[in-house]
């Protein structure tokens, strides 16, 4: 890995936002997930959530641009279990739904943590997701179109957030742990040998502060053996 690369993938790592995210209830259509996945990288999302209710889908290229590879994805198999670990983790969960009690998303303190679910491009969020969630929040709308693409709803509303969190000063503050910054360095400056690792189960070694590996002899054998 070279300098200039270890540099700006630190830079990228020190306005990550950890406690800001996405959850996409059984999002599938892969522009939309490309979409979206490229605009949390650049809002500063560190990790993202999707939950299945029939496949496991995966980021693919396209518009994400390389994006799926700064932003992870945890994946869940129903929406109850996904916002019970997004509320445990402190998250107020919001949800864009058009009800009695919901509020122009402007309205929302974003320098909370936050979680914001968005639905299946057809039938829209579920029921359970409506009734979990926290707040509901709406997108005013004046022209004859009653909803926007999901990837557009999330873009207006992750760059409130941004704008927020800006101000407050929050991506002057780097917030991701130690051990979570020394995986994405690793495995974002040596992916090849992060690839060998994972295979055989290594752990990654240390990197020096040019961003090159560390490790002992022993560790290079491991890495060399078939």
């Amino acid at each position: 890995m070279s300098p200039e690369r270890f540099a700006r993938i630190n830079a990228l790592l020190d306005r990550r936002q950890p406690d800001l995210t996405l959850c996409l209830e059984s999002v599938h259509k892969n522009h939309n997930l490309s979409a979206l996945i490229r605009t949390a990288d650049a809002v500063g999302l560190h990790e993202v959530h999707a939950i299945w209710f029939d496949r496991k889908g995966k980021i693919k290229g396209g518009t994400a641009m390389g994006s799926q590879q700064w932003v992870k994805v945890n994946h869940h198999d129903s929406t109850t279990d996904a916002i019970a670990q997004l509320k445990q983790e402190g998250k107020q969960v919001l949800v864009t739904h058009l009800s009695a009690t919901a509020v122009d998303f402007r309205q929302v303190d974003y320098t909370q943590p936050t979680a914001i679910i968005f639905g299946q491009e057809k039938h829209g969020v579920s029921e359970q997701a409506l009734e979990l969630a926290d707040h509901h929040v709406v997108i005013p709308m004046v022209g004859m179109a009653q909803s926007l693409n999901v990837s557009v709803a999330a873009a207006a509303i992750l760059y409130e957030a941004q704008r927020q969190r800006e101000n407050a000063g929050m991506y002057e503050r780097p917030q991701l742990s130690a051990a979570e910054r020394h995986r994405v360095l690793f495995e974002g400056g040596h992916p090849i040998f992060a690839k060998i690792c994972r295979r055989k189960k290594l752990p990654y070694p240390e990197l020096d502060a040019q961003g090159q590996i560390v490790a002992d002899d022993a560790w290079w054998q491991a890495v060399r053996t078939n």
